[in-house]
């Protein structure tokens, strides 16, 4: 039986297919001239070369002001809801390039109270513990703390919740029902938090107290949300945010993109170098049974999550990463060698990264915005 695509900023089930979303959220692919700006400003980007991100929301709009000398501000971030996992840091290492293309400010919100309304399993202890952890993951990836803020909702809520109530004010049920799928059944702090994501794609303007673009980087997945904060901030004398979607870093294990939720098939940057090698070395491949068969038929590299993670962070050589797709579609090389040099390799980033990490609760306070 074939498995549903489901796809909501809260769930992602099955194979994914991104024309389709495209199509069912009304996203624009980015076109070949919209790369060869971004190109101008990035250079060979790695992200944009291999089109992990590829859709977006008034991207022409952001460089069209931009090159006006009208500066925008990014924004997006994480609902901290468990360890940050590689997957997660798609988003922001694409964000850090961005900024550091274009000489702009940068907020990262880390929804604590979104998770702790979201699952029922989590306590407000909880999802504070894991926006600590979140944010050493985002600030060990080498920002600037004088460009770039990082707001708990929970931590920042004196600020934020003035201004989410201006959304609010805006919003109807029936929109959020819409939009979210919510319920009967569903609390009242779930369906009014969409007013609380909405405040960072028009904080700068409100601090700065003029109208400035906002530029969100982030998964395909949280489209939803700012589709809302599109509808109402023009409402409230604010610019529509624009965005640009990234694809999903598969998990490890068959289908679907990595999830906290699947810690075996998933790795976490506090994953110690045992449990790298024990996940990769068990994650589903797209190889035959045997190794006979493989030798003889070949495996199927577009199924395969190892092949995947290659393709997303660890081989940016496209002449070697099409060298491994050939040779596993011949059948040279066998699944155990890709697990093994996939392995060494996300080792050794995030010994680098766990070294950064340890640093950056030294620096954290730079980073925060509290009330």
């Amino acid at each position: 039986m074939k498995e549903t695509m489901i796809v909501t900023p809260w769930e992602v089930k099955g194979k994914i297919n991104y024309d389709k979303l495209v199509k069912n959220f009304g996203l624009n692919l980015i076109d070949e001239n919209l790369y060869k700006r971004l190109e101008k400003y990035l250079g060979d980007n790695f992200f944009l070369r291999r089109k992990i991100f590829f859709a977006h929301r008034d991207l022409d709009f952001i460089l069209n002001e931009f090159e006006k000398g009208n500066k925008f501000y990014l924004y997006n971030g994480r609902g901290p809801s468990g360890h940050t996992h590689i997957g997660h840091l798609i988003s922001f290492m694409f964000a850090k390039q961005l900024q550091e293309a274009f000489n702009v400010k940068y907020f990262i919100q880390l929804t604590d109270d979104e998770k702790f309304l979201f699952k029922e399993e989590l306590s407000l202890e909880d999802v504070e513990k894991f926006t600590y952890e979140n944010a050493l993951d985002i600030i060990a990836l080498g920002f600037d703390p004088e460009k770039t803020k990082i707001i708990s909702d929970l931590k920042y809520a004196k600020t934020m919740y003035k201004q989410a109530l201006r959304v609010a004010k805006k919003l109807t049920f029936s929109t959020a029902k819409a939009v979210f799928g919510f319920t009967n059944d569903t609390n009242v702090g779930s369906i009014f938090f969409t007013s609380m994501q909405s405040v960072p794609a028009f904080l700068e303007s409100v601090k700065q107290k003029k109208k400035i673009p906002c530029l969100i980087p982030h998964a395909i997945d949280q489209d939803p949300h700012f589709r809302v904060a599109r509808d109402i901030l023009p409402k409230l004398g604010f610019y529509k945010p624009a965005s640009i979607q990234c694809k999903f870093l598969p998990g490890l294990g068959k289908g679907g993109k990595m999830s906290s939720s699947e810690p075996n098939t998933a790795i976490f940057t506090t994953d110690n170098q045992k449990d790298i090698e024990r996940k990769v070395m068990n994650s589903f491949t797209g190889g035959k049974d045997t190794k006979e068969e493989q030798r003889k038929f070949g495996g199927e590299p577009e199924i395969c999550p190892v092949y995947q993670y290659f393709y997303f962070l660890f081989e940016e050589d496209d002449e070697k990463l099409k060298m491994l797709y050939n040779n596993c579609k011949k059948g040279k090389i066998l699944c155990g060698d890709c697990k093994k040099e996939l392995s060494k390799r996300i080792k050794k980033f995030l010994a680098e990264h766990q070294k950064k990490r340890m640093k950056a609760k030294k620096i954290i306070g730079k980073f925060m915005l509290e009330d």
